[in-house]
């Protein structure tokens, strides 16, 4: 079974991308990291110009912990949000470190996906280091070949 093709995510203008950035740096300062120390926020931002966003939420049993990206998708779909995913911006590292840019777990690719394919998009993920370094890649890229809703139809 193929799945269908996605559709690529709208190109978003600068103002949008480094507020997107910013919501995603100030999700991280809220982040509960007390065994890894590693602070991650995320923000997703929805075709209509809102932005949803979550932090890590780490748990003494390591398993229960929550990523920032599953965090804001969850906020997303409690808010009735399904679909309309454009672009999702993730910072974070060591607490109190801007280093290397990080992108989402495998796990947060499979969550960020669904919330793109219910909408039929290809979200751009901006994963945001210091010193103003960005690195943009659409989430198929991160992710191809991803199982999604259009298999279960």
């Amino acid at each position: 079974m193929t799945a269908p093709p996605m559709n690529n995510a709208p190109v978003i203008d600068e103002t949008a991308r480094a507020s997107l950035i910013a919501a995603a740096r100030a999700a991280r300062e809220t982040a509960y990291a007390p065994y890894s120390h590693f602070t991650v926020g995320a923000a997703l931002l929805f075709a209509d110009g809102s932005v949803v966003t979550g932090c890590n939420v780490e748990n003494a049993s390591y398993g229960l912990s929550l990523c920032a990206e599953t965090v804001a998708c969850a906020s997303a779909a409690h808010a009735g949000r399904r679909g309309g995913l454009v672009a999702v911006a993730v910072a974070g590292g060591p607490e109190g470190v801007d280093g290397e840019p990080i992108t989402p777990c495998g796990r947060c690719r499979q969550v960020l996906h669904e919330q793109g394919a219910l909408g039929g998009t290809d979200p751009l993920v901006l994963s945001a280091g210091g010193d103003g370094i960005v690195v943009e890649e659409h989430l198929s890229y991160l992710l191809p070949r991803a199982f999604g809703p259009a298999y279960l139809g």
